[in-house]
């Protein structure tokens, strides 16, 4: 199975660090954000890594190259002429590099969550969401689990198959309309993960990582 990092976002909240640049590169404990998805993702079995890149993006290929130093093949799907496609668009422009069946990863978040290689689909489902409990920005959550009303929080973590984005028109559009469709169609799973995840939305949760990993 292949991965995919999404790390083509402004990182406009990150802001002044994100100035010069792209979030993907902030450190965590010294090491870039997006190079511990890398290694866990490589830990759990997977070989080959899609990132898709925008903003600053030449940044994020010069500091990853080939991913042989961490033990990996990285592609590429450069947005950066285009600017950030959003996380739909940014999918169906890297479909190409992806297998049929592919794990998603936000490249703000840090989590411990166990990526799984071999996930398989349960019969009729083309999707599959991690929920996480809500944290303090996001109170109000994003899905229930099935046969449940209490909503939790969209981890950014999602395994996806690629009949779930044929016929979606290349150019700038977001997930959630997609999502909320295949679950009107009975076509999305979702999973409770109880374990650690931190969203890096901001400076200030960016130092609160830190200090945790630190210690």
């Amino acid at each position: 199975m292949i991965a995919l990092i999404l790390a083509a976002g402004l990182g406009s909240r990150m802001r002044p660090l994100t100035n010069h640049t792209p979030k993907p590169l902030l450190e965590i404990a010294g090491k870039p954000l997006i190079v511990w998805h890398i290694e866990r993702l490589r830990d759990a079995g997977f070989t080959d890594i899609v990132i898709n890149v925008a903003y600053l993006g030449q940044q994020i290929i010069d500091h990853l190259g080939d991913g042989s130093l961490y033990g990996v093949k990285l592609s590429f799907s450069d947005e950066q002429n285009e600017g950030a496609l959003e996380t739909a668009g940014g999918i169906v422009k890297a479909l190409p590099l992806l297998s049929d069946t592919f794990l998603v990863v936000n490249g703000d978040v840090w989590t411990d969550y166990p990526f799984d290689n071999n996930f398989t689909f349960s019969s009729g489902s083309l999707a599959h969401l991690i929920l996480i409990d809500n944290p303090e920005h996001n109170l109000k959550g994003d899905f229930s689990l099935d046969g449940t009303e209490e909503k939790y929080t969209f981890s950014g973590i999602g395994y996806y198959s690629k009949k779930m984005f044929m016929g979606v028109p290349y150019g700038k559009q977001a997930l959630a309309p997609l999502l909320f469709n295949a679950i009107d169609m009975k076509q999305l799973t979702r999973e409770y993960y109880s374990g650690k995840w931190y969203d890096i939305g901001t400076p200030e949760r960016l130092m609160e990582l830190n200090s945790l990993i630190t210690k």
